[in-house]
């Protein structure tokens, strides 16, 4: 029941703060959250493609916030984007549709993140180097699951 109320809060906060971050996006203010809410509800299947979106468009949110100088809100971004990784780690499966799209995406995100990096500052590279060791990590397991096709 803790676990249950738990996950609730959660999906709770994340929804607000991806809502809050999607508001910066060209696609419009729910851009983020709409797809939060698809990546979430999905089935199984599906999820790994959506939450890779997800990271993806996150990525490129988090590279303006860096570069119009909110480094704070970059680095919440940057732990919605580790989450989100997690999702997509969770959600690995033999019968995922768009699994290697999903690869290709991470990989994309991952060489995007790589740019945000040169680009930051050095307060600001130890969670982006986290960020993308993760996604690199994602990244792996994601390839395997398709060569093991």
């Amino acid at each position: 029941m803790r676990v249950m109320s738990a996950a609730v809060v959660i999906s709770i906060l994340s929804f607000s703060c991806v809502r809050t971050l999607a508001s910066r996006l060209p696609g419009g203010p729910n851009a983020l959250a709409v797809l939060q809410v698809r990546a979430d509800q999905a089935e199984p299947r599906d999820k790994c493609f959506l939450y890779a979106e997800l990271v993806s468009q996150m990525t490129e949110l988090a590279g303006q916030q860096f570069n119009s100088g909110d480094s704070a809100q970059a680095s919440k971004t940057l732990e919605l984007i580790r989450r989100y990784a997690d999702q997509i780690h969770m959600n690995i499966a033999d019968d995922s549709r768009k699994l290697k799209n999903a690869e290709s995406l991470i990989q994309r995100t991952g060489f995007r993140l790589r740019d945000i990096l040169h680009e930051a500052s050095y307060e600001d590279r130890p969670d982006v180097e986290t960020t993308l060791k993760q996604l690199n990590q994602v990244q792996t397991q994601l390839m395997m699951q398709v060569f093991k096709r």
